[in-house]
């Protein structure tokens, strides 16, 4: 009988496992890591027939390329980029039918950063912490994907969605994020509180799975010195020593001693996961619920 697994022809510059993350284990100095774009990684998995906590793979600008031992349909979704199965132009954003032995290789992103591959099945390397996903910062989860590799995959228990391409937005011209202030907002002045949420920053090329850095106005401390370590969310807006703003995504460091100006609302991250460098950013203050 064929197995069920992926073999890895061409890793591309950053590809990892990831699924919807294991929350819940700060206390131990664990993120939460997952799919940093989780409505495209979810899309994915709806368009193959995966449930929604199947692992996919995340990839970052060029892409990968991968040999099934079985046939798969598989659905790539997230930053808009070219697909080919054996040479052959196939479809982005909806299901594809990969025949055992063909090379599916996923190129270099149009436009956003971060691609998400589903198969049929779902990937099912061996779980840690009750999450398949790769974590950058703790090195939890699996390694990212690197050259020969074998992924193994699960089998199908639904049929794949009858689509040819299903609709998602965009990656952002420009990255507007909703904040609330605080809870280290009095420890800036009142001019850079308001250069915070008036004034214009870009995505920084140093931006990775742990935080989109900010290129920028800097934000002048009213109180000096540092904080003692405090727990930190995903979404916090942490301001280090040279006073650019950094947003924590998914990998973050469970605590941390730079002031925390503000919390960017859940809703606004998956839009970050997609900004590439030199994107123009804006903070927009928000109401407390």
């Amino acid at each position: 009988m064929t197995d069920r697994a992926l073999c890895v022809v061409r890793s591309g510059a950053l590809t990892t496992v990831q699924d919807l993350g294991r929350p819940g284990f700060a206390h131990l100095g664990v993120p939460r890591s997952g799919a940093l774009d989780g409505p495209a990684a979810a899309l994915a998995n709806r368009l193959v027939g995966n449930a929604p906590r199947a692992a996919v793979l995340e990839t970052t600008v060029d892409g990968c390329a991968l040999r099934p031992r079985s046939t798969v349909v598989v659905a790539v979704v997230g930053a808009p980029c070219p697909v080919t199965v054996d040479g052959r132009p196939a479809a982005w954003g909806g299901p594809v039918t990969v025949p055992a032995g063909a090379l599916l290789d996923v190129g270099t992103a149009a436009s956003g950063l971060r691609s998400y591959v589903a198969v049929s099945g779902g990937i099912t390397v061996e779980q840690v912490l009750g999450s398949r996903s790769t974590d950058l910062l703790s090195g939890l989860g699996p390694p990212p994907l690197a050259h020969g590799a074998v992924l193994p995959l699960g089998r199908p228990t639904h049929p794949h969605t009858r689509v040819d391409v299903a609709p998602q937005p965009a990656p952002p011209a420009e990255l507007v994020l909703r904040v609330t202030p605080g809870p280290r907002d009095d420890w800036f002045t009142r001019e850079a509180v308001r250069t915070f949420a008036s004034r214009a920053y870009r995505v920084s090329p140093a931006s990775n799975r742990i935080g989109l850095r900010t290129e920028g106005p800097v934000l002048e401390r009213a109180v000096p010195g540092e904080l003692p370590s405090e727990g930190m969310v995903v979404g916090a807006v942490q301001v280090p020593p040279d006073g650019r703003p950094v947003v924590f995504l998914a990998d973050h460091p469970t605590t941390g001693g730079y002031p925390v100006i503000a919390v960017v609302r859940a809703g606004d991250l998956p839009a970050a996961a997609q900004a590439v460098p030199g994107t123009p950013v804006r903070f927009v203050a928000v109401r407390r619920r």
